[in-house]
């Protein structure tokens, strides 16, 4: 089995991962899943979602609540009452209401502030809600599924999580694992974004050269599954032979121009470079690539990095980027 549900991958800690969604698909418990950003955190629930036979045929609404402005989110997630406020002319369900039945998954849960927290786990604990604007209580039934990148327990630590909220949400915990440490996964999930993106863009890709998989292999992929489908989806449009090659590759994964191979630290092309520092820079090479893409625009270019922008701001801080 090379797919579960959509999810690709045979590596043991993935085919573990498929006996859990197994266990727990039909459920009523709410599932936290934790990894870092492009691990394939919307892959896992919708494969839970399908996997679970009392709502498959239901809703799945996906929530990505880091990209919802503020002055919204609340209309956005209960709904809203005709008249509730300036341009409510007419009444409005809610996600939360939209997906009665079914799933919901909760992306970036870590950009909730304290208090849509507080609303959020009276929805959890009772399955109730009012619209914004309305006294009636609204109840639903939905099987609620949660993602972060962050680390929740430093957040507590910090007072920007309520510690009652995680665990209502910690009922069941799934770990993804960075693409890194499932390697043996990549050539599998090469051939499945091939097949995609042959089709979506009416081109006859026949294989994969050996030394271009060497390349993908020998890179420490810090943006993920998401990373390497962004790439696959470049080298099947650039492609003129219908054979993947390493010049259709970015340069930064061939280091024929700025990366990791390329790096060097001040003035000083000789200087030594600590491991650490030189497995950050692919991920800083690409942060800076996309945000010039994006004219710097933060908003955007944390939607195509798939980050929420707070992710993404403290990543351009890190990096020293913010000059820009």
């Amino acid at each position: 089995m090379n797919s579960y549900y959509g999810v690709v991958g045979t590596n043991p800690s993935m085919i573990e991962l498929y006996r859990l969604i197994e266990r727990i698909a039909n459920s009523r418990a709410t599932i936290l899943i934790r990894g870092e950003s492009g691990t394939g955190k919307r892959a896992i629930a919708s494969a839970i979602h399908e996997a679970d036979p009392n709502r498959k045929d239901k809703p799945f609404i996906e929530i990505s609540c880091g990209a919802l402005p503020r002055e919204i989110i609340e209309s956005e997630l209960f709904g809203h009452a005709k008249g509730s406020f300036t341009g409510a002319v007419n009444e409005r369900k809610g996600r939360f209401e939209l997906g009665n039945g079914g799933t919901v998954l909760l992306d970036d849960i870590d950009s909730f502030s304290l208090d849509l927290q507080a609303k959020l786990l009276r929805v959890l604990q009772h399955k109730e809600f009012e619209r914004v604007g309305d006294n009636k209580t609204i109840k639903v039934d939905v099987r609620f599924i949660v993602s972060t990148n962050q680390d929740l327990e430093k957040a507590i630590a910090d007072k920007t999580f309520r510690e009652d909220l995680y665990y209502r949400l910690n009922v069941i915990s799934i770990d993804l694992p960075p693409l890194r440490n499932r390697k043996n996964d990549l050539p599998l999930l090469v051939d499945h974004f091939i097949s995609l993106y042959s089709k979506e863009n009416h081109k006859n890709i026949k294989n994969v050269s050996d030394n271009t998989i060497k390349t993908l292999m020998s890179y420490d992929w810090p943006g993920n599954v998401r990373e390497l489908e962004n790439i696959i989806e470049r080298a099947v449009i650039l492609d003129t032979d219908g054979v993947i090659e390493n010049d259709d590759l970015p340069e930064l994964l061939t280091g024929n121009g700025l990366g990791f191979f390329d790096m060097k630290i001040g003035n000083d092309a000789n200087a030594v470079v600590s491991l650490k520092a030189a497995l950050k820079e692919p991920e800083k090479v690409y942060i800076l690539r996309v945000m010039e893409e994006m004219r710097w625009n933060k908003m955007k270019a944390a939607r195509k990095l798939g980050v929420n922008r707070t992710t993404l701001y403290n990543k351009l801080r890190k990096y020293e980027l913010l000059v820009k």
